[in-house]
């Protein structure tokens, strides 16, 4: 794994990051730790986040070129107006394995990574399925197995399929908007923000302080800590850093166009959670993964099985209280992956300002897209997001 850490006061001072740059986005002539997941400084920093925060090589094997077509993306209503009211950097439309759309913000394109955010959570759970496969990892073991210092903390006794699910409790608000909450102190646990002197050195050290609320099991509960949590019992079962082994069980294999990125923190630990960048065709691989039943270009990278598990989605009634039920009334949660559990069986990778990683297994279609939205997604973009991608879908004959 090769590291590379960037000074905040040269966070922002070498190669493409000019300040005529920034400004045309409204950006802030130097983003900081407390400012670049806020608009407007996410609209540059998400393009370029390897130059702010310390980030890890997640290694390609192959590379490949191909033309940009917008495709049908002309023949959506109201296309140029949707992708820009829903802030798009980029977008990818594909069926059947060969690309039908394709469009790119002005000032960046096919070549240029782009932060993930929780997109990177389904990638941590590829790797984590990958090692199940080869008997690395026991679903049904506890957590506190593998990584004996989370005994006592929150998913210390909760399974490793209790935690791809997310039905681990834990005391943890995921509430973005809220300083008090404990997705703040992640985050700064992580370098992502401006650390407190009372805040843990790593991200590791902020998951063992964890407390549970409540039995593991009883209900659904969104929280990036059970994947940072899932990070590290890769780390440990393989004796690698999670960067290497997200390369050699899935970004080596999946033909991949370019390298991606995953941010660390000064202690080197990854996070999983949402710290993955990478260009938008090499995202769209993922998707062809999925859809491919765990295969991509005759290699097999992660079981049939687990992919159909994984589409099937989990229990739509742990679910109940997700906001995200309120456009997909049989939504449910599994393996790292959102199921819609509507008619067309689609499934879906989300981040939080509008990244998407969109399946259609009825028609083998998926659509890639990255944004960087000003707010946290919330229903109204969710329900304007999956309009979009059905309109798409369909536009693909």
């Amino acid at each position: 794994m090769t590291t590379h850490r960037a000074p905040l006061e040269q966070s922002l001072a070498h190669g493409t990051a000019t300040a005529a740059a920034r400004a045309r986005l409204g950006v802030l002539a130097h983003p900081t730790l407390d400012s670049w997941q806020s608009a407007p400084d996410n609209r540059w920093v998400f393009r370029h986040v390897e130059e702010l925060l310390p980030s890890a090589v997640v290694s390609r094997m192959s590379a490949g070129h191909a033309p940009i077509e917008p495709g049908v993306l002309r023949d959506v209503q109201g296309g140029s107006r949707r992708l820009e009211e829903l802030y798009t950097d980029g977008i990818l439309v594909e069926r059947g394995g060969r690309v039908v759309g394709e469009w790119y913000a002005e000032g960046f394109g096919p070549d240029r990574t782009h932060l993930l955010m929780s997109v990177s959570k389904s990638l941590c759970g590829i790797v984590v399925g990958a090692l199940a496969d080869e008997g690395l990892i026991d679903l049904s073991r506890r957590a506190e197995v593998y990584v004996p210092v989370l005994a006592g903390s929150a998913y210390g006794d909760a399974t490793v399929q209790q935690l791809m699910d997310m039905v681990a409790a834990a005391d943890y608000s995921e509430d973005y908007t809220d300083p008090r909450a404990e997705v703040q102190a992640h985050d700064r646990a992580a370098r992502w923000r401006t650390p407190h002197d009372d805040d843990a050195d790593d991200t590791f050290a902020f998951l063992a302080r964890l407390t549970r609320s409540r039995d593991h099991g009883l209900r659904f509960q969104y929280c990036s800590a059970v994947t940072d949590t899932l990070g590290w019992i890769i780390e440990v079962v393989t004796g690698q850093r999670y960067a290497d082994v997200l390369s050699e069980r899935l970004w080596s294999r999946l033909g991949a166009e370019h390298d991606a990125r995953v941010s660390v923190d000064r202690g080197g630990c990854a996070l999983a959670n949402g710290g993955v960048s990478c260009t938008l065709r090499d995202l769209a691989r993922v998707g062809r993964l999925m859809l491919g039943g765990g295969e991509i270009d005759g290699r097999r990278i992660v079981s049939e099985e687990w992919v159909r598990q994984t589409l099937a989605g989990g229990d739509p009634a742990l679910a109940a209280d997700s906001p995200n039920r309120a456009v997909f009334p049989e939504v449910s949660y599994r393996n790292q992956w959102w199921a819609t559990g509507n008619e067309r069986g689609n499934v879906y990778a989300i981040g939080i300002h509008g990244e998407y990683l969109w399946l259609d297994p009825l028609t083998d279609t998926l659509v890639a897209k990255f944004s960087t939205q000003p707010a946290p997604v919330g229903t109204a973009s969710l329900r304007a997001h999956a309009e979009l991608f059905a309109d798409l879908v369909a536009a693909a004959g």
